[in-house]
């Protein structure tokens, strides 16, 4: 089987599934925690080498007050749980915002925890704007890549989005340009691993040509 290299995950639907329970909008964050970590834990079995988690967004944070913490707290207990594993973890987002967690700054700098090994990417209060933001002019690929804030996370093979959303919103712009998309109608918290799996089987029948 061909296995993606690097795998990006949009774990949407959270706020769905939770009004679906009969639960609060913001209640719905907690319940992406077990998943994510699974997910983790799928990738590795694999062999896929780099993984990235979109969080949230500057534009998430429009929501009301009671939903922004909650998802901030969310994240936060994410990379937490991710820490104790053997990773390379990185987190990316405009820390000189008030919605950047300041418990997650000392990942904003790469950290190898444990033995390292697969490099996990978290996007925090990111915006692709933001990313491209020391953009100037006209640039080759090199200087456009060095140039993002993101600069340290590398082309995606793979999205794997939840929530039955066919969009990007904003997730890495230029490391997704030829990124394979494959969407799955159950929201984040209802995550299962034949999911996973069966993502892993669509992407083994692609004809990835990166353009050429």
């Amino acid at each position: 089987m061909r296995v993606p290299r690097h795998i990006g995950l949009i774990p949407d639907g959270n706020r769905r599934w939770a009004s679906d329970k009969g639960l609060q909008k913001q209640q719905g964050y907690e319940y992406g925690l077990d998943p994510g970590l699974q997910a983790l834990k799928l990738a590795q079995e694999y062999g896929i080498d780099e993984i990235t988690y979109y969080g949230f967004t500057t534009d998430n944070c429009k929501r009301p007050k009671i939903q922004i913490e909650a998802f901030i707290r969310s994240c936060v207990d994410a990379v937490n749980l991710i820490s104790n594993e053997n990773v390379s973890l990185l987190v990316i987002g405009n820390t000189n915002s008030a919605m950047f967690p300041k418990e997650l700054l000392q990942y904003t700098k790469r950290t190898n925890i444990g033995a390292g090994g697969t490099r996990v990417n978290f996007l925090v209060n990111y915006g692709w704007d933001w990313d491209i933001s020391n953009l100037t002019g006209s640039a080759n690929r090199k200087s456009i890549m060095d140039s993002l804030h993101s600069r340290d996370i590398s082309r995606i093979d793979l999205i794997l989005r939840w929530g039955g959303r066919k969009r990007l919103s904003g997730f890495l712009p230029v490391q997704s340009v030829y990124s394979d998309i494959y969407t799955i109608d159950d929201m984040w918290p209802d995550f299962k691993p034949e999911q996973f799996h069966n993502a892993m089987k669509w992407y083994d029948m692609q004809d990835v040509t990166l353009g050429g």
